[in-house]
Parts: C-alpha cells; structure tokens; sequence
C-alpha cells in the first residue's frame, strides 16, 4: 500500500478537472465517453498500483503514472470519437492503450529514467499502439482505407498543444502549473517542443536531419510515417514528431541545408538485398545476436518492447520465425547485438 494514495478519490478529481476540456461539439454521450474512459482507467491503474507490493513505488510515482494513464485516456477516447469508427472498436482500443502505457510507466519508473524520457517513451508507444490497433481493424476487413486513414490522423493533443501555443504566452503557460492533470503533463510536452524549436541551429547536424526528415514526413501520409517512425530511436521518433507539429519549420532551414541533408541521408540507407531478409537468414542473425546472454537480462533488455518484438526474438531464439517486417527484423538484431 502506498500511504497518503486515495487513488479514487484522484481518479474523480482527475475526471472533473478533464470534464472542463471535453470538446464543446461532444453531445452527452461522448462527453459521458470521455470521462467514464478517463475514470475507469485511472481508477483500475492507481487501485493496481495501491496494492502493488513488488515495485515499491512512492506517493509522487503513483500519482504520475496514474495522472499520465488519465491524460492519455482523455486524449485517446477524444480520437476515437472524432475519428468515426465504430463506437463497438473504442473499449477494447483504449484497453490497449492504458495497459501500455501502465507497463512502460512502471517500467521505466523502476530503472529511474528521467521524468521528460518516460513522457517521450510513453507518447511513442500510445501512438503506436493507436495506430497498429486501427491498422489491425483495417486487416481484418472491419473498416475501409479511408476510415483508416481518417482514424489514424487523429491526435487531439497536438490539435490542444497548438491552441494553447497561439492562445497563451509561454508565461502564463508556466505560471498555471495547479491546472489540471492533462494539461500539466500537456504543457511539459509544449516546453520540451519549445526546446526543440530552439534548437534547430546549424551547429547540431543530428537536430538539421531530424528537422529535414520531419519536414519530409509532414508531406507523407500518417500511416506510412509511422511505419518508417517505428524503425527510429525513441529519442529521435520523439523529435521527428515535435518538428512533425511546428507550422513554421520550413522557414527555420535553410532549403539549401535541407536539400543537402536529405541527400546525406539518402546516400547512407542501405540498399535491399533479398538474400538478407529471408525468415532463415533473419533467424540467423537473431541468434547470432544473442550468443550465449543470459535468457534473464535478454528479457530485461526488451522489457519496454513491444509484444511482437519479444515473440519475435524467442521464436527466433527456438528457430521458429515468427512474421514481422524484415527490416524492423535487422534493427532487432542490431539492437541486441549491441
């Protein structure tokens, strides 16, 4: 139990609070939607959370983590209305999406990383858990392209972001830190974004790529943008997004630049070969990756990974291929080879 943690009593305060930010267009029912999904979740995370008796987690980490799952929950449910799916695919998306976000938070508050990583980590994985969630309607022949497409071009936290960045000053925007949950966590990201737009400076030809790339992606449709997104770094699938989101970016580089930044990274992606991505090959070097680590710290390595990735590994491990894109199937590899 973690004392001074009345979890229910935040979930409702957390839910009045988000009930003030309910699109006004929302009739009764989504507004009912929103807060019934930011209650429950919230509700169901802090409860688990009380009784945890493994992570030892104090009253600030709590209280984090379960602020984040409502703000989230908040955002999400708002999508999942304006996106026009059906309303029988909402729950069981959102489920997806809160355990996410629960595993990763815990996880990444148990190995103290920093407060702005985990809020970056876990943006990364909720909209990429959104949108493999629509994707897979899709697969299934449940909802057409354009329904798709619509659905995954949803983010009301970036629709919010950008309101709020015309609507208030940056000092104001500090100075309100008592306000509530979505949008303390909401204005950290604004400041990070602020940071990022600082910093788009010749000097950093890591940031001027990142910068081309997300002005090259602005122009991409969502679903192939987050495709190529997945093979990133977290780090930098982060920044690409918060350039991604300033409307101003192409007046803050050079096109000279650009164009020779793009030509610069087009010159150092590796050209296909077919030999290498054969389910055989691939399961090669997955264990040649692996050699002989130990199966508890390969685990502790991929704890933050998706569910696919960690099934792809072990079958791999077993000589089994389990299907996942090869060239995600190479990063893999990389990434515990290294």
């Amino acid at each position: 139990m973690i004392e001074g943690f009345d979890y229910q009593v935040f979930a409702q305060n957390l839910t009045q609070q988000a009930l003030q930010l309910v699109p006004p267009d929302f009739d009764e029912n989504q507004r009912n939607y929103v807060a019934n999904t930011l209650l429950n979740f919230s509700t169901i995370a802090g409860e688990a959370l009380y009784n945890d008796t493994e992570s030892n987690f104090n009253l600030d980490q709590a209280v984090m983590i379960t602020q984040i799952i409502a703000e989230w929950s908040f955002h999400k449910s708002v999508d999942l209305i304006r996106s026009e799916l059906p309303q029988q695919f909402w729950d069981p998306i959102m489920q997806k999406i809160a355990f996410t976000i629960f595993e990763v938070a815990k996880q990444a508050f148990k190995q103290n990383i920093p407060q702005d990583q985990v809020l970056q980590l876990i943006e990364h994985h909720v909209k990429k858990t959104y949108f493999e969630s629509v994707q897979e309607l899709k697969d299934k022949n449940l909802i057409d392209d354009a329904l798709m497409e619509k659905a995954s071009n949803q983010s009301n936290i970036d629709a919010m972001m950008q309101q709020q960045a015309y609507e208030e000053p940056a000092e104001q925007i500090q100075d309100n830190s008592e306000n509530t949950a979505p949008q303390n966590i909401q204005q950290q990201n604004m400041q990070q974004q602020s940071v990022q737009q600082q910093s788009v400076q010749p000097e950093s030809p890591k940031v001027l790529k990142l910068a081309t790339l997300a002005m090259l992606f602005k122009q991409m449709k969502q679903e192939k943008v987050q495709s190529i997104l997945d093979k990133f770094d977290t780090e930098d699938a982060h920044s690409i997004i918060k350039f991604m989101g300033l409307d101003d970016l192409g007046k803050k580089i050079d096109s000279g630049t650009a164009l020779k930044c793009l030509q610069e990274i087009k010159t150092k992606i590796p050209r296909a070969n077919q030999s290498d991505v054969s389910p055989s090959v691939l399961i090669a070097k997955v264990k040649k990756a692996v050699g002989d680590k130990d199966r508890k710290k390969l685990e502790q390595s991929l704890q933050l990974e998706r569910q696919k990735v960690k099934r792809f590994v072990f079958n791999a491990i077993e000589g089994e291929f389990y299907e996942i894109a090869p060239r995600v199937a190479n990063i893999i590899a990389a990434h515990i080879a290294g």
